[in-house]
């Protein structure tokens, strides 16, 4: 997990010196807010990975005498079967249909959104598949 945090940090210094050469170069405020952001994000994840990899220690891909059956075994639970997902992503076209169009389909965009997202955040707790 350090080859990636350390991936992160290389980007976070690269946008640090191309942030302010963009500026002094093109004076496009656009621009360099969106390299700005960029340069913050990417601190972001490289704080966060190698925050992780010093609590969590090494991975079986971060050793080099690791072998192929230690990273064997279950990565996680991945739903098997979801319509949430489809009905959020519809309410999201909606919600920004909503900018361009009138408030009001906002506004309806962003209620039928928020079913949206709650049902599947809680699709595991209720029905067949409660825990």
């Amino acid at each position: 997990m350090k080859a990636e945090g350390y991936i992160f940090a290389i980007l976070t210094g690269f946008f640090l010196v191309v942030s302010p050469v963009y500026w002094f170069l093109s004076h496009d405020p656009t621009g360099t807010s969106a390299l700005v952001m960029t340069t913050l994000l990417a601190a972001l994840v490289a704080f966060y990975v190698l925050l992780t990899a010093r609590r969590v220690g090494p991975r079986p891909e971060d050793r080099k005498d690791a072998e192929i059956e230690e990273g064997a075994g279950e990565l996680g639970f991945f739903s098997p079967h979801s319509w949430w997902p489809l009905a959020c992503a519809a309410s999201l076209s909606v919600l920004v249909l909503g900018i361009v169009f009138g408030w009001w389909l906002f506004i309806i965009g962003a209620g039928v959104g928020a079913v949206s997202v709650l049902g599947m955040v809680f699709e595991y707790y209720r029905g067949e598949h409660a825990h």
